[in-house]
């Protein structure tokens, strides 16, 4: 039996279903773990399809062209090169599909284990496409007994605790876990748990990059038996990390190997926001993105994490004024173009509201003036980006944030126009502290400019959607640190509507933000993706019915009158 090992750490960034490319990847990294004599290269959770690859599963000819891949990539390992326990699809002797890692090793497939444990709630369906495995004990390699828990076989003790129990000495475990405020602490608590309860040493290797509405912050980590970090990767980069490990009295230790601080709070969702957008447009081979510039915040915001990811000369904003565009945002959209250095065109929806309130005339004929004109406006606006995006291949990135999504406060087919949407799951408040945080700090691997990104005036003049005169968004709405504390408990915490008002807000406000978030679900689920770094993001992780009478029938029940 061998008395050390180093392994190799590849945190990487695939593309779902691109498994030429990301095979060809991994040779690359194969190839710089070899330089610096690794004898064991490891890969994220379903690293050959990308993670998640959900109901690509259910293809057989997806399946079986990964294997007649990895077969072929297996044979390249008979260079005397490092072994590979690599993340794929794998079907079993039994004909079923699993969730898999491969060890990799002379030119062939020697071993294999499947997970046990398929998560199903939230943004995870696995028990749909996959079988789940037998409980695993550890696999063989180089006489060293290696436990290969696979992502959610951790997030209870079961597993970990089968592979203790049959002789495992080391832990491998590839991830594929999305981001979320605060979940990398989430993560490190985890493993400690599993270390303290199994004794050995733990690698936690997660997957790196943005898939559709999911982005994979990277931060692979290495605890010690002893709990200690030997090893902290950093997040939202790509990285082959070596790691060295001996065998001694009290079983295998990993020697002090890099370890970088993680970002938090601001800092980590901004990064979050980059990661999205950057690879959901190159991923899907857009030239660059399209902006309607409205002189606001969020439209601001959303250039701005644009030009972080794509670089200024991939981002056009257009500004599309109005008879109610204010002078000052017109003056605040060029501002905030020059700071990024972007393109910034302006077309005058004014001949488009002329024409359409010429065409519906005589059906308008003996009626007020009311939304139905404010949304024509919006209407308008989603009609020139999209012949713009038609015309010359760029992208619709709309910039519609959490807070209005939830209560409806945006136009279908005007707006809401757009292939991504990049604060889909922003409330208002965390707009504002980005703002800021991005107005004073330069994210690493940003591609915008030093300094300030935005004039500061756009951060404090009151929001307005400018669809009539003088309008602001509190005419409509309660001042958004209110509604974005309401927000937060009815949809991430689901609590009841009377332990929100005993936390001292008023009923009437609770049951008319509750009111409007249930109206505005036929929106949503016409709403583009959007970056997801909340608990809950709206789609994936929360599927209410269209049709559904539950307000209704609350509100006559004894229930509501408590609430009251």
């Amino acid at each position: 039996m061998t008395e050390t090992l180093t392994i190799a750490l590849a945190q990487l960034n695939p593309t779902v279903g691109d498994f030429q490319g990301n095979l060809e990847r991994l040779r690359d990294a194969r190839a710089e773990a070899a330089e610096q004599g690794a004898d064991l290269l490891l890969t994220s959770e379903l690293y050959v399809c990308g993670y998640p690859p959900e109901d690509l599963i259910l293809k057989p000819m997806f399946v079986d062209s990964i294997r007649i891949a990895v077969d072929a990539f297996a044979g390249e390992t008979a260079d005397g090169g490092p072994a590979v326990l690599l993340g794929t699809p794998w079907r079993g002797d039994d004909g079923r599909v699993y969730n898999a890692m491969v060890l990799i090793e002379d030119g062939k497939v020697t071993g294999e284990r499947y997970k046990a444990d398929l998560p199903n709630y939230g943004v995870f369906d696995e028990k749909r496409v996959f079988a789940a495995g037998d409980m695993p004990g550890p696999i063989a390699f180089k006489g060293v007994r290696i436990g290969i828990p696979i992502c959610e076989d951790i997030w209870t003790p079961d597993v970990v605790e089968c592979i203790a129990e049959t002789g495992g000495e080391i832990l491998l475990v590839p991830n594929g876990s999305p981001f979320e405020a605060g979940k990398t602490d989430q993560r490190q608590q985890l493993g400690i748990s599993r270390v303290v309860e199994s004794g050995l040493p733990l690698v936690y290797l997660n997957q790196l990059g943005g898939q559709d509405e999911l982005v994979f912050d990277g931060a692979s980590f290495v605890l010690n038996a002893d709990r200690t970090l030997a090893a902290q990767l950093p997040a939202w980069q790509e990285k082959v990390v070596i790691t060295h490990w001996s065998n001694g009295p009290d079983g295998w230790i990993c020697a002090p190997a890099e370890t970088v601080e993680i970002e938090t709070r601001d800092a980590a969702l901004y990064q979050a926001l980059i990661c999205g957008v950057r690879d959901y447009v190159n991923k899907n081979g857009f030239k660059g993105v399209l902006i309607g510039m409205s002189g606001g915040i969020d439209s601001a915001l959303s250039a701005a994490v644009a030009v972080d990811a794509l670089g200024p000369d991939r981002v056009h904003c257009v500004m599309m004024p109005s008879p109610y565009t204010s002078r000052e945002s017109l003056e605040d959209a060029a501002e905030a173009s020059r700071l990024l250095g972007v393109r910034l065109d302006e077309i005058n929806i004014g001949p488009a509201m002329g024409a359409f309130e010429e065409m519906l005339a005589p059906f308008f004929e003996g009626t007020n003036s009311d939304i139905t004109e404010e949304n024509i406006q919006s209407r308008s606006r989603g009609m020139a980006l999209m012949a713009l995006s038609n015309k010359f291949g760029y992208m619709v990135l709309s910039t519609g944030n959490k807070s209005e999504m939830s209560v409806g406060y945006a136009t279908l087919y005007g707006d809401m126009c757009g292939g991504y949407n990049v604060l889909k799951d922003v409330y208002k408040m965390s707009v504002f502290a980005l703002c800021r945080w991005r107005n004073e700090n330069k994210p690493a691997g940003a591609l915008g400019p030093d300094g300030a990104v935005m004039p500061e005036r756009i951060i404090t003049k009151p929001p307005s959607a400018e669809l009539r005169p003088d309008q602001k968004d509190e005419d409509s709405l309660p001042p958004y640190p209110v509604l974005d504390a309401i927000l937060e408990e009815l949809i991430e915490n689901e609590t009841p509507i009377a332990d929100i008002v005993a936390k001292g807000y008023d009923s009437e406000t609770v049951l008319k933000v509750w009111r409007l978030l249930d109206r505005a679900e036929y929106k949503r689920r016409q709403a583009p993706p959007g970056v997801k770094v909340t608990l809950k993001a709206f789609g994936r992780d929360r599927r209410y019915p269209l049709t559904n009478a539950f307000l209704g029938a609350y509100m006559a029940s004894p229930v509501s009158k408590a609430a009251e």
